[in-house]
């Protein structure tokens, strides 16, 4: 039975969730990759533990992370319940729905039927009794939002989730479901959305800015643009990276030789500020405090572990911001 580091939250910081009573570690733990049944379990609790050991409390899940959908949280479930379950407590476990999961016109987008059945299902892959967040996924243009956020509420009402958010949002959307929400008394905290310094979507959608005027909590994932914003492709593309081994998220002509030159000259302003590019992409998304956590991956625990290092260092001069956006914008 594992048994969890004693000093693991001196080596985390906590940030309150936008206007809330939930802390949230400023670095999480993803499930998107790596948990699926094609990765080695063994594997998986290594880096589950590494992250529990170093103070990293949130794991962040999804009904159709696999692969095979459903797959991550089968195999969360069987960590906790081999392994970690003692720490329940300790944790804040999300999950979400809004994509593809079953087959027929029930299993997809934002029907109060999909959300909640989905729900029942992840709860019984994960052998939960309840989740702390549960997200929808991305907005459904078909089914009224009233719909959708009651659905969220009613998840909180029966005791299934303790709070709600919202992934893949827009500004303007967001502000209206928020409305809706606080009207049925509904705790949403948190929005999840892809940011990084290669994309500036919720800059530029209001998100963002939304966020903090509404004082909800964001969580940034893909922070390192799929591993762009690494030491990975500083010399091209490694022949066991993802873009050659899974092209399904990050594309081979993503890397063109301008991107590649703009990622190498990131790379020397990271060096000048102490970093490695990964640890300042993630510090740059941390720089403002409107960003509750960051959100990454890893397919081995010291990646966890160099990740950590971000929160060290996330003060930037005008210069560094200024010469960081020529590059990326």
């Amino acid at each position: 039975m594992y048994q969890a580091a004693e000093e693991r939250y001196q080596k985390m910081d906590y940030v309150y969730c936008g206007k809330s009573g939930l802390k949230l570690p400023e670095v999480s733990l993803g499930f998107w990759h790596n948990f699926g049944d094609t990765g080695v379990y063994e594997n998986m609790k290594q880096i589950c533990f590494t992250a529990f050991d170093n103070g990293i409390t949130h794991f962040d899940l999804a009904n159709n992370y696999g692969p095979e959908p459903g797959s991550a949280e089968k195999n969360f479930g069987r960590i906790l319940k081999e392994e970690m379950g003692q720490h329940r407590d300790e944790m804040v476990i999300s999950t979400k729905a809004g994509y593809l999961m079953w087959d027929g016109p029930y299993g997809d987008w934002g029907s109060r039927k999909y959300l909640l059945a989905s729900l029942d299902q992840s709860l019984q892959r994960m052998g939960l009794d309840y989740v702390d967040i549960f997200y929808h996924h991305r907005m459904d243009p078909n089914t009224p939002l009233e719909e959708t956020m009651g659905a969220l509420a009613t998840a909180v009402q029966s005791g299934k989730a303790l709070y709600v958010g919202l992934s893949n949002y827009d500004g303007p959307t967001m502000e209206k479901a928020a409305a809706i929400l606080k009207d049925l008394h509904c705790p949403f905290i948190i929005n999840q959305n892809r940011y990084s310094i290669f994309d500036r979507t919720i800059e530029k959608n209001g998100l963002k800015e939304k966020a903090a005027e509404l004082k909800k909590g964001i969580i940034a994932y893909s922070p390192l643009a799929q591993g762009l914003l690494t030491n990975r492709y500083l010399n091209g593309i490694p022949e066991d990276s993802r873009i050659m081994t899974d092209g399904r998220f990050l594309k081979k002509d993503a890397l063109t030789e301008e991107k590649l030159m703009k990622i190498r000259a990131l790379n020397e302003v990271a060096a000048g500020r102490g970093q490695t590019l990964a640890e300042m992409a993630l510090s740059w998304i941390l720089r403002d405090g409107i960003v509750t956590s960051v959100l990454v991956g890893a397919s081995r625990p010291q990646q966890l572990l160099d990740n950590i290092k971000a929160i060290e260092n996330t003060e930037f001069s005008e210069e560094e911001l200024k010469k960081i956006d020529e590059l990326s914008l």
